[in-house]
């Protein structure tokens, strides 16, 4: 990925932001019709907007090219690296977009279900009358704050407020391995300088590329591994109501990618985007993906709603196999 090639892209990025965008309205209206638990409405609007753009498209995209009768009249060997960095881009973003905007969205209810917790605990000990005020002195004087009373310089603030935010818990999650990971590769990837050290037969720095290479080769199954533990969870069971289930799967299965098709007309129309039927394949296919196992992991961080996930998980791989199938085949139709 160049920066030539991302300028040519550009619209890529821009159609997984729509898809998340489209995926999140559709979200919150199931939230206002089903009415899930409140703490589950982050994880709800999260399912049907992040699809798994990472590890399904870097199989699916390289696995079509490598047909004998590859329906995108493209080489082989041409084909697969521009699937792999179309699936590399999308895969960026997304990384950004989850650990960004769906890690706050997910926190924040997950902090409901605390709340909701300690609220239950609460009245528990009022019952029993052992209840106390905690907020008060112990000794009944009030609390005298003489920071207020300090004048301190506008250059201070700043300072004082940027060290908070470097030191910040929410920053650091934003900034999680894979995000730097993608940004990693945009510097070295745009980097003309860089990417000759790294990238190339005659590169000096070659041999650090090739191990990067190895270890990624192996990161798709080891993911495809913890996808299926991740959907082990779900057959115990969990307290997610039906409906809430089958509101995601029509959203994830039927109306997303039926969106998809307009969206990507509507671009063609407007001139927006190349002709390549692979590229327009591919920013099909985003519509239809299932969601993302990124979710999950967020969720074991925050202890909140892993059953839940690994039951929708669950069901939305289950129809995968026939839904995803049948849109291959559809938008392929649509775009040779």
């Amino acid at each position: 990925m160049t920066l030539e090639g991302l300028a040519d892209l550009w619209f890529l990025p821009v159609n997984v932001l729509i898809t998340c965008v489209i995926g999140s309205i559709l979200g919150w209206i199931l939230v206002i019709v089903t009415k899930p638990p409140r703490h589950l409405w982050g994880l709800v609007i999260s399912c049907t907007s992040a699809a798994n753009l990472g590890n399904m498209l870097l199989i699916i995209l390289p696995a079509l090219c490598k047909e004998k009768n590859n329906p995108f009249g493209e080489v082989a060997s041409t084909c697969s690296a521009n699937g792999k960095a179309y699936a590399s881009l999308s895969l960026a973003i997304q990384i950004i977009y989850i650990w960004s905007v769906l890690y706050f969205l997910l926190r924040m209810y997950a902090n409901n279900e605390v709340k909701e917790t300690n609220s239950n605990n609460s009245i528990i000990v009022a019952a029993n009358g052992c209840t106390r005020d905690v907020l008060h002195d112990p000794v009944g004087l009030p609390q005298i704050q003489n920071d207020r009373n300090q004048k301190v310089s506008t250059t201070v603030k700043f300072k004082q407020l940027f060290m908070k935010i470097m030191r910040s818990e929410s920053l650091r999650k934003i900034f999680a391995p894979a995000t730097i990971a993608a940004i990693v590769g945009f510097l070295i990837g745009i980097a003309t300088p860089i990417r000759k050290t790294f990238i190339g037969d005659s590169a000096p720095l070659h041999v650090i590329y090739s191990a990067a290479e190895l270890i990624g080769n192996a990161g798709i199954p080891s993911i495809t591994l913890i996808v299926g533990a991740n959907l082990l969870k779900g057959l115990s069971g969990s307290g997610v109501r039906p409906s809430v289930i089958i509101g995601i799967l029509i959203i994830r299965n039927i109306f997303l990618p039926i969106s998809g098709i307009g969206v990507i007309k509507a671009a063609k129309h407007l001139s927006l985007v190349d002709e390549n039927s692979f590229y327009l394949f591919t920013l099909l296919i985003q519509y239809a993906i299932p969601p993302a196992m990124n979710i999950g992991t967020i969720n074991q961080m925050l202890g909140s709603g892993e059953s839940e996930f690994s039951m929708i998980m669950l069901w939305n791989y289950i129809l995968a196999i026939f839904t995803l199938t049948f849109w291959i085949g559809f938008y392929m139709w649509l775009v040779i």
